[in-house]
């Protein structure tokens, strides 16, 4: 792929861009090894300093970073400029509590004086995706940043803007030059750089074929990486629920990003008693989202990001409809529309062996299902390759109770839409990966937990 701007809504490229050579890629390669063996050294509350100012360049800039942001993916300027902000939200959570998750840990043993001590690993390598260019960035850069780790980036290469606007920030902030670094290569020089001696850790948003790919290579270098993958999302509706709040969350669930985020809820498992009603008042909600231009501040839907994404959602709900599926709203491609749009989207009646049963979709589909009782709804919730997230809407304790307990998924939201905070760990099981990001757990995952002993 092509490392460009290609607008979305229009299909025109704006700016392309040469990928670096090796030659470059070795020089950052030794500035990145070179600044980390000073960086190390460089106090908490200075590294805290830096990413405080980041902070304040985000915030004073948002709307200029989410103009890129809408520019080069398509998600609405409004939600670009939310994500903005969300990550000088992360950069001050870590700049204020580093400090007191990294401090030496006593333990009480045979020996004079025992602790856990955290130390940084050096270079970690960053391969980030397109749907959240500033915010999946930012949610690893931070903690890596305040526990002394230097930072590569190869992002996603149809937002080559957004990857040259952060590295920038960093700088502009003051961190030293070296210590995050984006590199605009292809996806063809990442096993090289992961196999790398200098580079010590890896991690990885985007697909399973792609997660799959770097962790065979940090596994044959025997280097700690961590996975956030696609997710299936169910969003369990029971009888209990407070069904006005349920279906309007569900909206914003459904079609955060124009559909386009691993946590987003796709399959909505609906108890019997109350699915008719539900069902409807979805409909009469994805019939009233304006599909548009991003940068109009009345647009609810702008473009799926690439041509390919398009195609491919569309094919996966025409294959459904062949299987069976019935189309409630949506299912088909704006043909007198440039750009990358597809309106929102519900398909019911789903059988069993069509791509809506299990896969994932990846824009503004809804899939719907029918159960009887809470036992048909956690089979089904569970009956998926994928293990992201998981919202349910019930006002029973008991209930409450078994979802939390029984739905695989690396974090379950009771009456509320999944969604990423710092203070909360971040990540999946099964085929949605492994490891964390945010909070304390984020900031451990690359660092060496070293065991002190002395007598």
């Amino acid at each position: 792929m092509a490392i460009a701007t290609i607008n979305p809504a229009t299909g025109e490229t704006l700016k392309t861009f040469e990928p670096i050579t090796d030659a470059e890629i070795e020089t950052k390669l030794e500035l990145a090894i070179t600044t980390f063996g000073q960086y190390r050294q460089i106090s908490m509350t200075q590294r805290g300093e830096w990413l405080l100012a980041a902070a304040d360049i985000l915030e004073k800039n948002a709307e200029k970073f989410a103009k890129i942001m809408t520019l080069e993916m398509g998600k609405t300027l409004s939600g670009a400029i939310a994500e903005a902000k969300k990550c000088a939200l992360v950069c001050r959570y870590y700049a204020e509590n580093a400090a007191k998750f990294l401090a030496d840990v006593p333990a009480q043993t045979d020996a004079s004086k025992s602790f856990v001590r955290y130390q940084p690993l050096g270079p970690v390598l960053a391969v980030m995706p397109w749907n959240f260019p500033f915010w999946q960035v930012f949610r690893f850069a931070a903690p890596a940043l305040m526990a002394g780790n230097v930072g590569l980036l190869k992002h996603a290469s149809n937002v080559p803007q957004c990857a040259l606007a952060i590295e920038e920030i960093f700088k502009e902030a003051g961190f030293p030059e070296g210590a995050f670094q984006t590199l605009l290569i292809g996806s063809n020089k990442v096993a090289g750089i992961m196999a790398d001696d200098r580079v010590k850790a890896g991690t990885l948003t985007g697909s399973e074929p792609a997660g799959m790919a770097l962790a065979a290579i940090a596994g044959q270098s025997i280097k700690k990486t961590v996975l956030e993958l696609g997710g299936s999302d169910p969003f369990i509706v029971l009888e209990s629920a407070n069904l006005e709040q349920a279906v309007s969350t569900a909206v914003t669930a459904r079609m955060l990003n124009n559909g386009q985020s691993c946590i987003a809820a796709k399959r909505f498992i609906l108890a019997e008693t109350i699915a008719e009603e539900f069902q409807q008042r979805l409909v009469e909600k994805f019939e009233a989202l304006k599909v548009g231009d991003p940068m109009l501040p009345d647009t609810d839907i702008g473009p799926l990001a690439t041509p390919s994404i398009l195609q491919e959602l569309n094919a996966q709900v025409e294959a459904s409809v062949e299987k069976g599926a019935k189309v409630l709203t949506g299912g088909h491609l704006l043909s007198d529309s440039p750009g990358n749009f597809y309106p929102p989207t519900i398909l019911a009646e789903i059988p069993v062996d069509s791509p809506a049963y299990k896969e994932e979709f990846f824009g503004p589909v809804a899939l719907i299902f029918r159960v009887t009782n809470i036992d048909e709804a956690i089979e089904l919730a569970n009956n998926s390759p994928f293990g992201l997230g998981a919202s349910a809407w019930t006002t029973d304790t008991a209930q409450t109770d078994r979802l939390i307990s029984e739905l695989e998924a690396g974090a379950v939201f009771i009456n509320g839409l999944v969604k990423s905070d710092p203070r909360l760990p971040f990540g999946g099981i099964k085929r949605s990966g492994y490891g964390r990001e945010l909070s304390k757990e984020g900031i451990l995952e690359f660092v060496n937990i070293k065991t002190v002993w002395v007598k």
